[in-house]
């Protein structure tokens, strides 16, 4: 998943995409676990992609707090 689209996701999409994220990752890590899997480039993969989501929120939560600040 590149930046860009996630920048154009709205708040409530992201929130949705972190979980589903984190919900495919939980899945990965315990088939991997279990044996059933050996992907890490996708888990690998998953992790980048959730850091994407969160380092957006935050820049958008920081950019929200200065924007009141300087009102």
């Amino acid at each position: 998943m590149k930046a860009e689209k996630v920048r154009n996701m709205t708040d409530d999409e992201l929130r949705q995409q972190e979980r589903e994220l984190n919900d495919q990752l939980f899945k990965l890590k315990f088939q991997l676990n279990m044996g059933q899997t050996e992907s890490l480039k996708k888990i690998r993969g998953l992790r980048k992609d959730i850091a994407r989501v969160k380092t957006i929120t935050r820049e958008r939560e920081v950019g929200a707090v200065r924007a009141t600040e300087k009102k």
